[in-house]
């Protein structure tokens, strides 16, 4: 940037005149930062309130903020944004976690208090993904058999899903009764 824009620029961030504004480049070397710290210091223009910030095309760009730790230099990235790698780990994350809970936890199908089959909750989630056209109906057929369904491990400490279940066997079993009469 010439010092022409220097002056140009700083005229138009701080509001004075095109002498204040070389000036106070003189004064700072033609530093631009320097120069608008200048004129704060001599009053003639406010610190930005908040957590408002000059800046300038001289100045070092600061998203990316090298500091050494344990002898290593590291890099931190300052951006909100996360990148497309950052994303796809995060989401990675996310189904590791989701399999580790599906795999501890199990779908049981009952018939009276005897369990006819369990397995992780992970293989029902596959076949609702891939194969709900068949899946859902042979659940909503079980219930009409006398069968009822519940989750057992240590996620489902808490009853209200295994609830839902007894509600909806009692429903179908209800149901089943009025058609029977």
């Amino acid at each position: 940037m010439t010092i022409v824009e220097q002056v140009e620029k700083l005229c138009a961030m701080a509001n004075i005149s095109f002498e204040e504004a070389k000036a106070a480049l003189d004064a700072a070397n033609g530093d631009l930062l320097e120069a608008i710290i200048y004129l704060e210091k001599q009053g003639k223009i406010h610190a930005p309130t908040g957590s408002g910030y000059y800046s300038s095309e001289k100045i070092i760009d600061t998203s990316a903020v090298a500091y050494k730790e344990n002898g290593r230099e590291q890099h931190h990235n300052c951006h909100k944004g996360k990148t497309i790698i950052t994303i796809i780990k995060d989401i990675g994350k996310f189904c590791l976690k989701m399999l580790r809970k599906g795999n501890i936890n199990t779908f049981e199908v009952l018939k009276g208090e005897e369990i006819k089959a369990s397995f992780p909750v992970t293989v029902l989630g596959l076949l609702l993904i891939f194969a709900f056209w068949v899946t859902i109906p042979l659940i909503i057929i079980g219930l009409f058999f006398g069968f009822r369904y519940r989750f057992n491990g240590p996620d489902f400490s808490n009853n209200t899903v295994n609830d839902a279940m007894n509600s909806a066997a009692d429903a179908a079993e209800n149901l089943k009764k009025s058609i029977n009469i």
